[in-house]
Formats: C-alpha cells, structure tokens, sequence
C-alpha cells in the first residue's frame, strides 16, 4: 500500500496500524498500544514516527490527547484507492477466470469513484426514528472512500466528551445503523431524546457508555431500559470546518 509523499516501511507500517485500529474500533490507537505492536521500547519511539507522519501531511496530531491521531481525507482517499484498486484486481481475476468457463466477459465498477449523500442528523425528538424526516437538517455529497465502511448518515458532536479520541464540539460523525455493537467501539447511542457519542461496553449488569474525557462521567443503562437505543457505530470523522 503506497501513499504520497513516500513513507519509510516502519512509517507505513504505523499508518496501517492506525488506519485498522480506525476501522475496527472507530477510534486510533495510543502511542503505547503502537509501541506495544510493533515492539518498540517505549511510547517516544512511537511519537517520533508519528511526528514524522504529521510533518509528511499524512495525519494530524491533536494535542493534549491520548489518542490524537486523524488520518486527514487526503490519506483516507490514497489508502482507500489503493486497496479498492487491489480488490478490484482481484475481483477482476476472478470474473476473468469464470468468464473463461462461461464464455463471457465481465467489466466491474471502480467503487473508488462513488459518492455519497449523507443526510445531517440534528435533534431528536423520542419515540420517532433517528432518519425521521423532522431530523435531518440538511445533506452533504462526499467521496465513499474517505470512510473505512460505508455510513448512513453524519451527525454533529456536541461537547468535548471524546476529546482524547480526537473526536471534538462540531465534527461531523459518520455513522453506519446498527442494533449491535463490540466491547470497545465507539457508538452512537440514544437515551430518551438524548444522543450521545460514547465508548461501548457490555457487562453482566447492562451497558456502560464510556466518555473519552477524563472530566465526564460513564452513563450506566440498566438491562432491559427501553428508554436506550443503540443507533450505530461510527466509522469515520469529518471535521465541520471542510464543508464551511
């Protein structure tokens, strides 16, 4: 996988790490965790290439943050093209191999060239669905392979409840619907007429919602609470300020 400006193999490798901690848990990883993969002595190994990635313009660092990292659009789009580019290689071989046994040829879309429209979810009221037309405020037109799984709609995070995640006041979350979600991913959840951004995790007694900012605190949601609803998970971030 080769983006632009070159990187060295260890800076590609830590931008693959975090491009998959984002794709699997919604949020990058810390600087510990990066040393903890690949072996580092200490934290500071990790930060030096992180330093470097952020002078190539390949992320960006939030400060003050456990998990500051963003992948900036540019870098999503380079790392989504080129493993669109290698799925569609391989999917070509394939049809042309079936196209062989059946006598017939097959031409397959460049997913990379899709777009989206993306409906803005602004205040809920409770008891109707979070799509409901009274909802949504406006819609933005993005490109599908800035996001590591395609979302359903965006929604604007209001407070500073997941700063340490780099998720701040303002930015547009990008959201697929689910009714599920794993011990660690980041979610959208509804509470009554409340949505929130939170840390998932299950426990035997109900679900712990868990800020990313020190100054909040997790929200518990007893087993069986109608009044909670799992809306789903995030899949990547926009900050506002591109569409401005």
């Amino acid at each position: 996988m080769d983006v632009s400006p070159k990187l060295t193999a260890r800076q590609q490798q830590i931008l693959d790490l975090v491009r998959k901690a984002v794709e699997q848990t919604g949020a990058p990883p810390t600087r510990a965790e990066i040393a903890r993969e690949l072996g580092f002595r200490s934290a500071n190994a990790a930060e030096e290439h992180l330093q470097a990635l952020a002078r190539k313009g390949v992320i960006e660092l939030v400060g003050g943050t456990s998990r500051g990292i963003r992948l900036k659009s540019d870098t999503l789009r380079a790392l989504n093209e080129a493993r669109d580019a290698r799925e569609v290689h391989e999917a070509k071989q394939t049809s042309a191999s079936l196209a062989k046994q059946l006598g017939k040829q097959f031409s397959l879309p460049l997913a990379s060239l899709a777009q989206l429209t993306l409906p803005l979810v602004g205040r809920v009221a409770a008891g109707h669905p979070i799509l409901a037309e009274e909802h949504i405020e406006q819609s933005y037109t993005v490109e599908a392979n800035m996001f590591a799984r395609q979302p359903d709609f965006l929604l604007k995070v209001r407070g500073m409840s997941m700063k340490d995640i780099g998720i701040m006041d303002g930015d547009l979350l990008a959201v697929k619907r689910t009714s599920e979600a794993s011990n660690g991913q980041i979610v959208v959840a509804r509470i009554g007429d409340e949505v929130t951004v939170k840390r998932f995790k299950r426990s035997r007694s109900g679900i712990e919602l868990l800020p990313e900012n020190p100054e909040f605190e997790p929200i518990l949601i007893k087993s069986g609470d109608e009044n909670f609803t799992l809306e789903g998970l995030a899949v990547g971030l926009i900050r506002n300020q591109m569409f401005l």
